[in-house]
């Protein structure tokens, strides 16, 4: 069973942190984020969890399945790699997924999110160091200060027995900092790959009040 470690544990300690780290950023690609936004309101919705006993509606993250060659997505040695998650969530021709040697990461495309936009989630393998190296798979979300500046913040560490599994819900945190009109915020999600290597596939966040 996957083990999921969040860095905040109430909706309270994460605006707190969020305020913080919004007011010790640096500058860097200011304005980013918020210029390459899609809309919220074009967010298809599913079930996808639902054999997880998760009843939430999710929306796919833009080329987070892997089948267009991770378009839109910034690799840091990261890539794509023949072998899909079993489940196969997002269709069932699907036959790709993504490969993160240690050290390497992934940052997803920027996807609208507020407040009814609690969590993602997504499809995890760890492909190998053991628990004695405590092998992990990071998870950070990027946002932007109400300056423009670029910030990140972990919201979650993954491990797994080697095999592939859904992850727990891993709250985003920043979609409590709205930019966007519509109280909405532009985000982006960077995965590293620590102690080990790792696949990851079928990344989905969910908008848990657009029923």
């Amino acid at each position: 069973m996957f083990l999921s470690r969040l860095c905040l544990r109430s909706a309270a300690a994460a605006a707190t942190a969020v305020v913080a780290l919004a007011a010790g950023a640096t500058t860097a690609n200011a304005g980013l984020l918020v210029a390459s936004s899609p809309s919220c309101e074009a967010q298809p919705l599913a079930k996808t969890f639902l054999p997880w006993l998760d009843l939430a509606d999710y929306t796919p993250l833009a080329g987070g399945d892997f089948e267009s060659a991770a378009a839109g997505w910034s690799l840091n040695g990261a890539a794509v790699a023949n072998g899909n998650e079993p489940y196969r969530v997002g269709g069932l021709s699907d036959s790709k997924s993504l490969s993160l040697s240690s050290g390497e990461s992934a940052t997803s495309p920027a996807i609208c999110v507020g407040i009814t936009h609690p969590s993602i989630r997504l499809f995890a393998k760890r492909q190998s160091g053991g628990w004695l190296s405590l092998s992990s798979l990071r998870v950070d979300v990027l946002f932007e200060t109400a300056s423009g500046n670029l910030a990140s913040l972990p919201i979650g560490t993954v491990l797994n027995g080697g095999y592939w599994q859904a992850t727990s819900p891993l709250l985003i945190i920043a979609n409590l900092l709205p930019l966007l009109p519509g109280e909405t915020t532009p985000v982006s999600f960077r995965f590293t790959a620590q102690g080990g290597d790792w696949s990851i596939d079928d990344v989905y966040v969910d908008p848990y009040l657009r029923k």
